[in-house]
């Protein structure tokens, strides 16, 4: 062992000029890394991959976020075996982080320092310092690892000489959820190690064989369970690996892969991954494709040559309404035309423009230049934008980048207001969907996933002046969010009564309210909504946003007064009621396509505190963030858990070929408990107005070509 120690060292120090870029291959709990040990690599910024692994008595679930150029963030489901009973599993969630401190350069190796369970119960809770160097196809890896990783006991910890207080690491597991502090401490450090040999095409019958790699590495977790109830020692530690080394095969391809491994020197592991680049994701082609540009029509051949303003109204009402929009209003100049119109299939205002003028090109004066688009949701005028019709049509001719037209555009302050002497399109108007929905619970200590599929058919009646009323009826399919836990909350259980929603409520009403979104004033919106809110929840809803076009951040308040609803979801309420609201900053930040949410306030359960979001949103569309609450109730009181947190992925739904604003979003909150909970009401204003905001629109530039 000290000679392969010796071998690597010198491999790390050599000089990188033969060094071959290689792409880095993922561990088998997620992230970059060798098997069961990190490596110093990390995948390609935004990278994000979503996999499990299995062997005997382990299952690890994991979404792993290369969420920086030099930070990587993995969340881990585990089922593991219950170290309590030596049988059976339980449900273990942990987060992990990975920071990269120095990049390889032609003398140093990459270098990198990780925390494991940084927030969790401390079962896998471990530390790292670990280097990895390239040698043509191979890539050496060198580390020393604390805590669970640090379990072979290779040598003390140097750190001790600073401080008796590294010599103990305190052992409790707890309640879980909170953030560990107790980093680098132990006397117990362990190297660990290995390498990774990108394998050449291997030809087959079939053709050859690419993305191969073959992986060896000497672990530092001498443990391979948690029998011995680690990290509570109870005598002699059993469940200990068979031996240090580990081995496997893994497959690499542009969206997946897969592998297979002995470790701990008993137990065969299969593994299988899929990533994405969030900036680039793939794609289904659109069901339909976008329609030609028309050319200019010299006269009007579908209105009479003495056509008014009024006609030419009627001919663009119809043909927004065939392109998939409600037209609200139209007014002409001799230099432009104005065209307002609601909701439609697309995300972005400049996709939003594009499709409006393919469908009205042909009618619209030849002499008008300029094309002025008013883009309304839910009652509300969202965005304004004026780009020279010129500017389109050459884009859609390919004659022109969507750069171009991006230059000559004006984006003006979202008003309410219709133009004067323009001819309206009054309502009232009915929107109806059929729709499927899931509602996922992960990480319960019984059942790492509980999940409600259900069906459910909703409306919107819309009348002038933002006004509407709607609602939804919803059947349940099959699930067994049902048999989830009954609640042992010592708050109100405002949300951990889900269980008994979800089986007394099979048939339900989620929501029925009437609701007015409108614009006060420039760039001002306010919402005030009253029903059944939300599935647990119904009372009075109101808020106000002010969100400046042009600007980097927004602020909203909103105050609400609810009282909590029947089990079976029908219209009866409980007892319950509560006073609820918060003040929210919104702001994009100077690096990285990050934006944060910062609140403050009351939460359904009566606590007071905040929340912080941060997240990265790409110019897919596609979004990953996570958020954190902390109130005044203290964490053993709060429960498992200790404090309310969760992650998310965000998917615009057309990537998948379809014409829809609709967002899928995957929430994993690891346990939902009652404390630093909020209202869920349908159109909260900065979801219903952020896409009229220049950051928004100058993202969304594609969409002029489409």
């Amino acid at each position: 062992m000290r000679v392969v120690l010796a071998a690597l060292c010198l491999l790390l120090l050599t000089h990188a000029a033969m060094a071959q870029e290689q792409a880095p291959s993922a561990g088998d709990f997620g992230g970059a890394g060798l098997l069961e040990m990190r490596n110093a690599r990390f995948q390609p910024d935004g990278t994000l991959e979503a996999g499990g692994s299995v062997r005997r008595q382990r299952r690890f679930y994991w979404i792993n976020f290369q969420a920086l150029p030099w930070l990587e963030a993995t969340f881990r489901l585990s089922e593991r075996l219950n170290a309590t009973t030596g049988s059976g599993t339980t449900t273990d969630r942990s987060f992990d982080v990975k920071v990269r401190l120095i990049e390889e350069g032609p003398w140093t190796p990459a270098v990198a320092i990780g925390l494991q369970d940084l927030i969790g119960t401390g079962i896998y809770g471990g530390e790292y310092v670990v280097a990895s160097r390239r040698w043509h196809d191979f890539d050496f890896t060198l580390g020393a690892g604390f805590g669970r990783l640090g379990t072979y006991r290779d040598f003390d910890n140097p750190l001790t000489h600073f401080g008796d207080r590294f010599a103990v690491r305190p052992r409790d597991v707890g309640r879980g959820g909170t953030l560990r502090l107790d980093f680098f401490r132990g006397r117990d450090v362990a190297l660990f190690g290995g390498v990774e040999w990108s394998v050449p095409p291997v030809p087959t019958p079939w053709g050859d064989v690419e993305g191969l790699r073959a992986k060896l590495e000497f672990s530092g977790d001498r443990l391979r369970d948690e029998r011995g109830g680690y990290p509570v020692r109870r005598g002699p530690l059993r469940g200990e690996a068979a031996s240090r080394l580990n081995a496997g095969l893994q497959w690499s391809g542009e969206h997946v892969d897969a592998g297979i491994a002995l470790v701990n020197g008993t137990d065969l592991l299969f593994r299988v991954a899929f990533r994405m680049d969030p900036a680039n994701p793939p794609a289904a082609p659109p069901l339909r494709p976008a329609p030609a540009m028309p050319r200019r029509a010299g006269t009007y051949p579908a209105l009479p040559a003495d056509a008014t303003e009024s006609d030419r109204a009627t001919a663009v009402f119809r043909a927004v309404e065939a392109a998939g929009f409600r037209a609200i209003a139209y007014a002409e100049t001799d230099a432009e035309s104005r065209i307002a119109v609601a909701e439609g299939g697309f995300r972005t205002l400049p996709q939003v423009a594009s499709r409006v003028l393919r469908a009205v090109n042909a009618t619209l004066p030849p002499g008008v230049e300029m094309l002025r688009v008013s883009w309304w949701s839910a009652g509300a005028e969202i965005g304004s934008l004026a780009v020279p019709r010129r500017d389109l049509e050459a884009v859609a001719a390919s004659a022109a980048s969507v750069e171009e037209a991006w230059s000559a555009t004006t984006l003006s302050p979202a008003t309410g207001n219709l133009w004067i002497g323009s001819v309206e399109n009054p309502g009232p108007r009915l929107d109806w969907v059929l729709e499927p929905r899931l509602n996922l619970q992960l990480g319960d200590p019984s059942r790492t996933a509980r999940y409600q599929a259900a069906g459910a058919a909703g409306a919107r009646l819309s009348f002038d002046g933002g006004w509407a009323v709607a609602g939804a009826v919803q059947q349940v399919a099959f699930g067994n969010l049902d048999r989830g836990l009954p609640s042992d909350s010592q708050l109100p259980r405002v949300r951990s009564d889900y269980a008994r929603y979800a089986r007394d409520g099979k048939t339900s009403i989620p929501g029925l309210y009437a609701e007015r979104i409108w614009n006060i004033a420039p760039d001002f919106f306010a919402r005030g909504t009253v029903g059944l809110l939300e599935p647990m929840f119904g009372g009075v809803s109101a808020e106000v946003l002010w969100r400046p076009h042009d600007s980097f951040f927004a602020v909203g308040l909103d105050l609400n007064w609810v009282r909590q609803r029947e089990f079976d979801g029908l219209v009866g309420f409980r007892r319950y009621s509560v006073a609820t609201g918060h003040l929210s900053l919104y702001a994009d930040l100077p690096v990285w396509n990050l934006y944060a949410v910062v609140r403050a306030g009351r939460y359904l359960a009566g606590d007071w505190g905040g929340t912080l979001e941060l997240g990265r949103r790409f110019d897919s569309g596609i979004e990953v963030g996570g958020f954190a609450t902390l109130t005044n109730v203290p964490f053993r009181r709060f429960g498992e858990g200790s404090f309310d947190k969760g992650i998310y992925v965000r998917i615009p739904l057309d990537l998948f070929g379809g014409t829809t604003r609709g967002v899928g979003t995957a929430l994993i909150r690891p346990v939902q408990r009652d404390g630093g909970q909020r209202l869920a009401v349908d159109n909260p204003l900065w979801e219903v107005t952020r896409d009229g905001r220049v950051d928004a629109v100058r993202r969304g530039i594609g969409g002029y070509a489409r």
